[in-house]
């Protein structure tokens, strides 16, 4: 197996257009990733914390989902469900997503085979990431006008 990530993706105000759907179809169609799981909670504004069923979302007919219907791995729990809500905020929904990096699979059998483990890793946050980007063209930007 490659990589198994995970994410917690909100929707405020409960407002999912599935503009991104496609492009997770995509990367599943592509196989860059494996989707383990997918499921869909709803935080009320008393801090009720529902599952969704596929079927509730879709009841306009453009939101599509069927194709990830039964995506269930079963690493998904009832504790992991409560620690996604918490990061949502009352009044809104969101999507867990967890899925397997399927690209990497090749390149981790063989570091494995290879001797070679895994001693690290991790995320950058993308807002962490475009700081320092700034930080980095400010910096640059300052020597180019002083030369």
């Amino acid at each position: 197996m490659g990589p198994v990530d995970y994410l917690v993706v909100e929707f405020p105000g409960n407002q999912m257009t599935g503009e991104g759907l496609p492009l997770l179809v995509d990367l599943v169609e592509r196989r860059i990733i494996r989707v383990l799981d997918l499921l869909f909670v709803r935080k009320d504004t008393d801090g009720t914390v529902t599952a969704l069923e596929f079927s509730d979302m879709d009841g306009d007919g453009t939101l599509d989902l069927a194709v990830f219907e039964g995506a269930s791995s079963g690493l998904l729990g009832q504790d992991d469900l409560e620690e996604a809500a918490a990061a949502v905020e009352p009044g809104s929904s969101a999507a867990v997503l967890v899925y397997e990096n399927t690209w990497a699979a090749p390149l981790a059998r063989a570091l494995r085979r290879g001797g070679a483990q895994l001693v690290a890793g991790g995320r950058i946050p993308v807002q962490q990431l475009l700081a320092a980007l700034d930080e980095v063209e400010g910096v640059s930007g300052q020597g180019a006008s002083a030369a």
